[in-house]
């Protein structure tokens, strides 16, 4: 079971069923409903999160939605491959009335296959992470729930080897797992081969920095030049595996396992966003362990004596542009994001403004992490420059490569591999323009 908690909570394109009173055919705006006790139709909700459909939990959810739209009936698909199944349906109209945006969907694209949800200048009053989901001052796309970004550890493991603070200093956080590897637990767990846990180094982008525009000027600069965000990120990863402080085959890894080895202090470490802690506490629960064993820290950098964090969104919730269903389709998407109550039973960043902050960042709070939320003016070119290059900053696979170098498993060094990417990126952004 992937990660994406309630985020990955879609609706079905191939089990659509027609019929939503009001409806909305294609191309119009998908409006919030006026008039709940009349508003009808049938949705079915896809899932990666087979857990929640299996346990009934989703199940719960539109038994409580159904209170507040009594005629508007949910049903639910758990779905494993929710990328690659979703990117092949929208290649018809039928792709599902709400869904995750995809990833490979680039964000130009989001009126082609997306109905408009409303202006970004009033909806980015209510919400956060509305510049990621706009196009031409339209919104197309609202964060499921957001998440701040550091290390899932195990308090335990880290005290009983004699680290009791956190490190600021990628050098410090080195140190640290090697007195965790001499008190004989494995430091370090990459998740290489799941490769989506891979992805989330790409969010010390502004962390290390403190840098709100940090992912713009990538359109602008080398990103593994010396000293950049991604240059001391990738670079702390490959001396973890270098220095053999991670498990011993990444070709091994298991997601699922890692949260009960955690859990019971068999790893130390994971760098994975804060919506892993609940997980992580809920593996603890199961293995009869505290769940405040599990703890979360910033990434080793520090500006002006702070730590910083880039909060970021989970996926996008959008409406397919084709849906008969829009009025049922935009209430069910409110409902989740304003009655539903989960990003506070998943200790996710409410994508409401001013919301609390999850119980998962108490630590942060005492600390005084400043949290950063990443311009998204150079979005759209950096996404272009980062197809062209054929790099995906946000895919598994340049850093399971770097993984492999770092292991000896292939050929290089991390100064050319960095050199390589540098050279790739350059040559992409003057094609993009």
């Amino acid at each position: 079971m992937k990660r994406r908690a309630f985020a990955a909570v879609v609706l079905a394109g191939a089990l659509l069923t027609a019929g939503c009173n009001g409806g909305g055919g294609s191309g119009a705006d998908a409006t919030a409903p006026t008039d709940p006790a009349n508003l009808t139709g049938d949705i079915t909700v896809l899932t990666n999160r087979t857990d929640l459909v299996t346990d009934g939990s989703l199940d719960r959810y539109a038994t409580e939605f159904r209170k507040v739209y009594p005629k508007v009936n949910v049903k639910f698909q758990g779905i494993t491959d929710y990328e690659g199944e979703v990117k092949i349906r929208m290649n018809s109209d039928e792709y599902g009335d709400v869904l995750l945006i995809p990833q490979v969907v680039a964000k130009a694209d989001y009126p082609k296959f997306f109905a408009p949800l409303g202006e970004q200048a009033e909806l980015s009053k209510t919400y956060s992470f509305t510049d990621y989901g706009s196009v031409s001052g339209k919104v197309y796309g609202i964060a499921s729930f957001g998440a701040a970004n550091g290390f899932v550890y195990n308090k335990d493991v880290w005290k009983q080897a004699g680290v009791t603070t956190w490190p600021t200093t990628p050098e410090q956080f080195l140190d640290s797992l090697r007195k965790i590897k001499a008190a004989g637990v494995t430091p370090y767990y990459t998740n290489y081969k799941d490769g989506w846990p891979l992805s989330s180094w790409s969010n010390v982008v502004g962390s290390v920095g403190c840098d709100a525009r940090a992912n713009d000027k990538l359109a602008t600069t080398e990103p593994w030049a010396a000293g950049t965000d991604l240059t001391v990120g990738d670079s702390l990863l490959y001396n973890i595996v270098k220095e053999k402080l991670a498990e011993a085959d990444p070709t091994t890894t298991n997601w699922e396992d890692s949260k009960g080895q955690i859990a019971t202090g068999k790893i130390g470490t994971m760098w994975l966003g804060s919506w892993a802690v609940s997980q992580m506490q809920d593996a603890a629960k199961k293995a009869g362990k505290d769940p405040s064993v599990i703890g979360y820290m910033p990434f080793p950098a520090q500006s002006g004596g702070k730590y910083c964090s880039v909060v970021s969104p989970d996926k996008l919730y959008g409406i397919n542009i084709h849906s008969k269903n829009k009025p049922a389709a935009r209430a069910w998407l409110d409902w989740v994001l304003h009655k539903s109550g989960y990003a506070e039973t998943a200790q996710a960043v409410s994508t409401i403004k001013g919301a609390p902050a999850p119980a998962a960042l108490s630590g942060y709070t005492e600390a005084g992490v400043t949290y950063i939320e990443l311009s998204q003016a150079d979005a759209v070119k950096v996404t272009a420059i980062d197809n062209a290059s054929e790099i995906g900053l946000t895919k598994a696979d340049y850093r399971q490569k770097l993984i492999d170098i770092a292991r000896g498993a292939a050929k290089g060094d991390l100064p050319g591999y960095l050199t390589d990417l540098n050279k790739k990126w350059t040559a992409a952004a003057k094609t993009v323009g």
